[in-house]
């Protein structure tokens, strides 16, 4: 591809005890006869942690390093304003992480990336899984992933399956398992991972999953090694606890359409689940709070089709009473227990499901989080589902776990209802409640979670220690738990000669992998503690993660992993001697990329290097010239422009409205700043159009503190202080200052305003010829100095005032060739968004100048804080 040629890639994982290190190793040439930049992105498993990297380059190596996210970062953003190459891992997709880094490599030259991931696998549905990410991009001469997986309980059966393999790779897919041991092999040649005869696509792109299980002689497994041990807990053959189940159901009006369609469809199959020995009911809230029934009720078979009929009546309404309806489910399952409507021995659950964010009753996260934690206390798990990117995604997911639940991101695709349905599935049968694996106290130190409020049929337990002696070679563990009939109470006992007797085949052994093992569950829970607390325990546990995660060397959300390659700019060959054509098209090529701060530095080492004056093409003009002093804009129909310095970037949306709404803009209640503006619509609106063309007709710019308000409209400026007013007309140039304000109007064209001492705004004037049949004469907005507000600004504009970070990933071609499209990861959002360009009018006021930025769809949702219609407000003052 570009003349870079992917000639091996090696996929080899060894998986002992649950525990999966993996090896990723692609090697690449450039056959071209230039430099070339060779890429290697790898997506991961998002449970896994990767743990080393390296590239080597004409024989040699340059090693990542793990540092604490801000000296990564610091190192990361020095090897790029010296035009170095640098990488960093990133964030994509539902189930992975993408770890992504380039580097530039001379003519014939070769380069082997070598990148390496632990993660212990999880038991869900009877077996654990394990994901690889296929995708080469390209026909490779070598390719090869081999799996080999040594349990010492000995392996009862060994799946694979891969979305991308055909009836003429399913061949080619060897498995092997017997006693202890498993290894899966696929090793495709050069023509059976062609799409076709002599094509040069590669079949190669998917999905490969890995499935197996263990033999159960009891219930649990203890392995001791050198002073560590891990305790799997899995028993089998127990009866089902009959379970409680209240859904609270999000039925506001953003839900419609699509997502309740889709939720409907997810609550008939669930209900087509329940037995008749559970307890069930459904709570709905928009702006009221409804139920189906007063109390819960049996899944009897005149019941479920009640429900079933209750269910396909759902139907969208209102705003969103979140905390009016988790209170009153919460309520409902407390009476049940006091009342005895449910059975003793049973497991109880609350399922919530929204698109939104609070907005009606109690709206403040941290004050629902409050009540619900003490209306739960401690009684059963609450499971939170945010549906979409619109949520508040860390304020579900900090009260799930307050509440010994966890909280799971639905993706808004054609899937969605299955999602819902197996997220279901997953804590349907529960088995156990109140499980306590007990260790002696006086002989192990720094434990692994080890109380849990249910246990589900097919999932696994883990809970892992080290002994306070390292000699110790025993332990006695004592379990004891709630099920459907009695109590569960027995006691294991396991040494370190079995485990070693076990362990004798040393070749399937990575290092001290029960210490590693130990190390990545503790890290894994302690991020997760740390969500929901705050303060010095929160300072605590940040600091404890953060030293383990340094010291086995994990790539963890406190960490990074990044590497530098020194690039020689003095001495690019391979450009310096060519054509005028081949710097344009590889200027070209650059601006085509995301701007990120690389591709802004090779930007200015190219014209630094080549003596190119900044007229080169206007793009590259714009961008060095212009990109530095970016501000945050509202202009046309209109479209929002939102820089991001750090990133050399911009981010931009839309707002459809009707006309006539008031939008605000930007409030600050600290410097008394505020800008609301009123939108206008064409003349004469197209019928046919979906969306009718709106733009800023009037803005209304005050200062409370001053008591001093501005109105701008395409005819007039109307500046009032107090009772006195002052008018002037677009048709002269003028200047005004008094006390608290500097007003500088330039005929027909803009007007720069600045109130007491916060930011400056400019105003640019938008006129069409008099008699045009559709379109009226509009306002633009543009901020400077923004960061003379203060921290609590917000409002449509104001809210990015804020350093904002965000990560583009993945991009395609999207319905426009013109346009690709992207993944966006921003405020924990995962978006879909457009590559396109935006006119920014500062400069030239009649025409504008193009510039580059990544369009949000849909209002902006994702990107701005709650959703678009929060900003309406009555009036322009």
């Amino acid at each position: 591809v570009n003349g870079i040629e992917i000639y091996s890639m090696k996929i080899d994982s060894k998986i002992t005890s649950r525990f999966a290190h993996n090896v990723i190793t692609s090697r690449a040439v450039n056959r071209g006869n230039v430099h070339k930049e060779v890429f290697f992105d790898v997506d991961l498993p998002k449970t896994a942690f990767i743990t080393n990297f390296s590239m080597t380059i004409d024989g040699v190596t340059y090693p990542g390093t793990i540092k604490e996210k801000a000296a990564a970062k610091q190192q990361y953003e020095k090897a790029v304003s010296k035009g170095h190459t640098a990488g960093l891992v990133k964030a994509s997709g539902r189930k992975t992480e993408k770890f992504t880094v380039s580097v530039n490599i001379a003519a014939a030259s070769k380069v082997t990336f070598e990148l390496t991931y632990e993660e212990l696998l999880k038991r869900q549905f009877g077996k654990y899984e394990m994901f690889i990410k296929v995708k080469p991009k390209q026909l490779v001469k070598d390719f090869e992933i081999e799996v080999n997986i040594f349990e010492p309980q000995g392996i009862t059966k060994l799946e694979v399956e891969g979305t991308f393999i055909t009836n003429d790779l399913q061949n080619v897919i060897k498995k092997t398992f017997s006693e202890k041991k498993g290894r899966i092999s696929f090793k495709p040649t050069l023509d059976q991972q062609r799409t076709c005869a002599n094509c040069s696509q590669s079949a190669l792109d998917g999905d490969l999953t890995v499935k197996y299980d263990v033999k159960r002689t009891t219930p649990d497994n203890l392995q001791i090694v050198n002073g560590y041990f891990v305790h799997f807990f899995a028993p089998t053959n127990l009866p089902k606890l009959p379970k409680n189940v209240i859904f609270v159901i999000d039925i506001s009006g953003s839900m419609s359409g699509r997502e309740i369609e889709q939720t409907r469809e997810a609550l008939l199959k669930i209900l087509d689940d329940l037995k008749e020995g559970d307890f069930f009911n459904f709570i709905l809230f928009g702006s009221d709070v409804h139920t189906w029934k007063e109390t819960l009720i049996k899944a009897t078979p005149e019941n479920l089709d009640e429900a079933r009929k209750f269910v396909r009546g759902i139907d969208t309404r209102g705003m969103t009473n979140l905390y009016g309806g988790i209170m009153r489910g919460i309520e409902m399952l407390n009476a049940a227990h006091e009342g005895n409507v449910v059975p003793k021995r049973s497991a109880s659950i609350i399922i919530m499901l929204t698109d939104g964010q609070p907005n009606v009753g109690i709206s403040n996260p941290q004050e629902i989080q409050t009540h619900v934690k003490k209306a739960i206390e401690g009684r059963y798990p609450l499971y939170n589902l945010g549906f979409g990117y619109g949520v508040d995604y860390n304020f579900l997911e900090k009260m799930a776990l307050e509440n010994k639940g966890v909280a799971r991101r639905i993706y808004p695709d054609s899937d969605a209802a299955l999602q819902l349905q197996g997220f279901y599935d997953e804590v349907s049968n529960p088995i156990l409640t109140d499980l306590e694996l007990n260790y002696p106290e006086n002989e192990i130190s720094d434990l692994t979670k080890n109380s849990f409020k249910h246990f589900y049929d097919g999932s696994e337990i883990v809970v892992a220690g080290r002994f306070l002696d390292n000699n110790q070679n025993s332990l006695t563990v004592d379990v004891i738990g709630e099920g459907a009939y009695d109590a569960l109470s027995y006691t294991t006992q396991q040494d370190a000669e079995q485990t070693a007797k076990a362990f004798q085949e040393q070749e399937y052994i990575f290092g001290e992998y029960i210490e590693r093992l130990w190390a990545y569950l503790t890290i894994e829970q302690l991020l997760e503690k740390r969500i929901a607390a705050t303060g010095e325990e929160k300072e605590t546990l940040t600091a404890e993660a953060l030293d383990l995660s340094l010291k086995y060397k994990f790539v963890t959300p406190l960490t990074s992993m990044v590497v530098t390659k020194p690039e020689d700019y003095d001495n690019q060959d391979g450009i310096a001697d060519k054509p005028i054509e081949v710097l344009s098209r590889y200027l070209k090529t650059l601006l085509s990329k995301p701007c990120t701060c690389m591709i802004y530095a090779k930007l200015l080492s190219t014209v630094k290097l080549f003596s190119i004056k900044p007229s080169f093409t206007p793009q590259v003009s714009y961008i060095l010239a212009s990109r530095p002093t970016w501000h945050t804009s509202v202009d046309g129909d209109p479209h929002f422009i939102i820089s991001v310095p750090q990133k050399r970037d911009a981010l931009c949306f839309n707002i459809n409205e009707n006309p006539g709404a008031v939008l605000n803009l930007i409030n600050d209640p600290v410097t008394g700043i505020t800008v609301n503006g009123e939108l206008i619509g064409d003349k004469k609106p197209n019928s046919d159009a979906k969306i009718q063309n709106t733009y800023f007709g009037k803005l209304g710019i005050a200062n409370k503190h001053l008591d001093l308000k501005l109105t701008v409209t395409p005819e007039k400026i109307i500046v009032q202080k107090g009772n006195e007013r002052t008018g002037f007309s677009w048709l002269d140039s003028a200047t005004l200052q008094q006390e608290g304000l500097t007003l500088i109007i330039k005929r027909k064209k803009w007007l720069m305003l600045k109130m007491g001492s916060g930011a400056s705004f400019v105003i640019v004037l938008h006129q069409v010829w008099k008699k045009h049949p559709l379109h009226q004469d509009f306002l633009g907005l543009y901020t400077l100095e923004s960061d003379k507000l203060s921290e609590q600004t917000h409002g449509l504009l104001g809210q990015f005032f804020h350093p904002i970070d965000f990560t583009i990933l993945e991009i395609h071609p999207g319905s426009d060739p013109k346009k690709p499209d992207a993944t966006m990861i921003v405020k924990n959002n995962e978006l879909t968004v457009t590559r396109g360009w935006q006119k920014d009018f500062r400069r030239d006021p009649e025409h504008g100048v193009d510039i580059p930025c990544w369009f949000v769809h849909d209002n902006g949702a994702g990107l701005i804080d709650g959703v678009h219609t929060d900003y309406i407000v009555s009036s322009l003052f």
